[in-house]
């Protein structure tokens, strides 16, 4: 079976957005891919998602009950895993933390956006923010899963 990760700093928006909406194309399609979401940091441990990425993904008909926020751990990373980062400083760490890991940066796989471009942040702004997240997450999605395919 393939594995999918996503990966940001709290674990509480980008990664867990990504997730599913992963999920549920993985559904939609039959695909036999296993999928999970991490933070880099702690300071989220535990927490739920975003209430307004809940409210986001639940407009569009994506699941966002039932997640507590965690870090990566050693043990989370596996060579038959494609870890996808929401920002190049994830694309660092991860490489620094397993060099052998496969690495992609999420928006290098959405043909809309310029190779190297993070995936806004959110949090950091107002609900609209979380509307623009979710529209490149859907958009570079299928480029997601060919790639994690190819493992």
């Amino acid at each position: 079976m393939a594995r999918l990760v996503f990966v940001c700093w709290g674990n509480i928006c980008r990664s867990p957005m990504a997730e599913r909406v992963a999920r549920r194309m993985i559904d939609e399609q039959g695909l036999d891919i296993d999928v999970e979401s991490f933070g880099l940091s702690t300071e989220e441990a535990g927490n739920g998602i975003d209430r307004r990425a809940v409210r986001v993904l639940t407009e569009h008909g994506y699941d966002a009950e039932a997640h507590a926020a965690r870090a990566i751990a050693a043990k989370d990373l596996t060579d038959d895993t494609l870890f996808v980062a929401v920002e190049q400083y994830q694309v660092d760490r991860l490489r620094a933390l397993m060099p052998t890991a496969n690495v992609v940066l999420l928006n290098d796989l959405n043909p809309a956006k310029p190779k190297g471009e993070a995936l806004i942040d959110p949090w950091y702004g107002d609900q609209a923010g979380f509307y623009d997240t979710l529209a490149d997450i859907e958009a570079a999605m299928p480029g997601i899963l060919d790639a994690v395919q190819t493992l």
